[in-house]
C-alpha cells in the first residue's frame, strides 16, 4: 500500500464511497449532488491547496482505496485536522491504519506539526473505535454540534500531540 497525490483516475473510486449510503450517512457533504465533474474539480484543486493535503490511499497496483487528509493546516499554531474516507472494499484490510500512520508521519515529521485533531459523529462507532486504536486521545463531546439531513448530531473530538506520537513510536 501507499499514499500519493490524488489523480483524475481516482474520481470513480472517490464517487464509490461518496455514493455508498453506509459510508456517506456519517458525512455532512451532499453526496447525492456529487458528479464526476465536481469530484474531478476537487481532485484538481487538491494539487494547489496551501492549507490542505488530500492524498489517495492505494494498493500495490495503484488502485484507489480511499482518501486521507490533513485539513485546515495552521502553520502558526502548528496544528491540522485529520480526515479519512475509505471505499468499502478496503474495510478490514489495514489500509486505513496504514494511511493514518503515513499521514501522521507527514504531519509530525515533515510538516513539524504540534497537534493533529479530528471530530467524528458520536454515533459512528466503527470510526470512534478506529481512532482510539490509532492512539488518538478522546477530548470531549459537543452535543448537537452539527446538522446533517435536518437532524442535529453529537460530535466527539480527538487529538494527538507530537510528544504522544513520538512516545508511541519509541
Amino acid at each position: 500500500m501507499k499514499i500519493r497525490p490524488l489523480m483524475p483516475k481516482d474520481v470513480d473510486g472517490i464517487l464509490s464511497w461518496m455514493k455508498d449510503s453506509e459510508i456517506n450517512r456519517f458525512f455532512r457533504m451532499d453526496a447525492e449532488g456529487a458528479t464526476k465533474e465536481s469530484v474531478l474539480n476537487f481532485v484538481n484543486a487538491s494539487q494547489n491547496q496551501e492549507n490542505n493535503i488530500h492524498l489517495a490511499v492505494t494498493d500495490d497496483d495503484d488502485n484507489y482505496l480511499g482518501t486521507v487528509s490533513l485539513k485546515n493546516i495552521d502553520k502558526e499554531e502548528q496544528s491540522a485536522e485529520y480526515a479519512i474516507s475509505m471505499c468499502k472494499l478496503s474495510h478490514g484490510t489495514g489500509a486505513a491504519k496504514f494511511a493514518t500512520e503515513k499521514i501522521l508521519e507527514l504531519g509530525f515529521e515533515a510538516l513539524g506539526l504540534h497537534r493533529i485533531y479530528l471530530n467524528v459523529l458520536s454515533e459512528n462507532l466503527r470510526a470512534n473505535k478506529f481512532y482510539q486504536k490509532c492512539n488518538f486521545i478522546y477530548e470531549g463531546e459537543f452535543k448537537e454540534a452539527i446538522l446533517i439531513r435536518g437532524e442535529f448530531k453529537d460530535l466527539k473530538w480527538y487529538r494527538l500531540l507530537k510528544k504522544e506520537y513520538e512516545d508511541r513510536n519509541k
